[in-house]
């Protein structure tokens, strides 16, 4: 019955995994909730370009910017919470797919936001999506962790300490013909 409820009503477009909870829980967390989860951010979107943003639509109590659970740098996502249930409808409604700092970001309900869940829930620390991108992304830290690790392994076996843009095209075609 939950399933029918979510595509009649999307809250939302995520689940989160790490929700500990029956999905009826989850559905009325996000039903109550004025936290939303803000994802495709650039590395280097300050919080206060953030903050000017999403204030057009309504009080904001706070924004958490994810981190790099490593390096604690900025991996790309944000959580911002809002004083009122009707602030986060609108932000939702009105910023969802707009462009910040040349990125259109995706602004979606959550559940609400707990201490822990600023950071990247990668194996290298970042966001997970981060770790197999195989193009490279200037506002997202260049190419994505795998595809780094695999350049960096190629220019040490070819006795190079820095390689050109030819070497992703390389690791691109070598997977191509695995």
């Amino acid at each position: 019955m939950a399933r029918l409820f979510l595509d009649r009503e999307p809250l939302t477009q995520y689940k989160d995994r790490a929700f500990k909870g029956t999905i009826d829980e989850y559905l009325d967390a996000l039903r109550r909730s004025t936290t939303l989860y803000v994802g495709n951010v650039s590395f280097y979107t300050t919080e206060t370009q953030m903050h000017a943003l999403f204030s057009r639509c309504g009080a904001v109590r706070r924004i958490v910017v994810g981190l790099d659970r490593d390096r604690r740098t900025p991996c790309g996502f944000a959580f911002v919470e809002y004083e009122t249930r009707a602030s986060a409808e609108a932000c939702v409604r009105y910023l969802n797919g707009t462009t910040l700092d040349d990125r259109e970001i995706r602004v979606d309900f959550d559940w609400g936001f707990v201490d822990g869940r600023e950071f990247g829930r990668g194996k290298s620390g970042g966001q997970v999506r981060d770790e197999y991108r195989t193009y490279y992304d200037a506002g997202r830290g260049g190419y994505g962790k795998l595809l780094r690790d695999e350049l960096e392994e190629m220019r040490a076996r070819d006795g190079r300490a820095r390689g050109d843009g030819d070497d992703a095209a390389a690791v691109g075609a070598k997977r191509a013909r695995e």
